[in-house]
């Protein structure tokens, strides 16, 4: 299964609310071992979930917006 950039965010977004059928997910690893810009994506939704959970934890503890 060969993917593009636009369906590997796809399944990334997915992946975070449903476990990935294993054809799903050899694809995404596979785009992911060549784009660099996909892999910085799924960073950056790691860091937004952290953030998140970070949230739920303690909303009345607003994140560090570096001010």
């Amino acid at each position: 299964m060969r993917l593009d950039c636009r369906e590997a965010a796809r399944l990334v977004l997915a992946g975070e609310d449903r476990r990935l059928r294993w054809r799903e997910r050899a694809g995404l690893r596979l785009h992911l071992l060549v784009c660099a810009g996909c892999r910085g994506f799924v960073q950056q939704v790691a860091l937004m979930r952290q953030a998140l959970q970070r949230w739920r934890d303690d909303p009345t503890d607003p994140p560090d917006a570096g001010c």
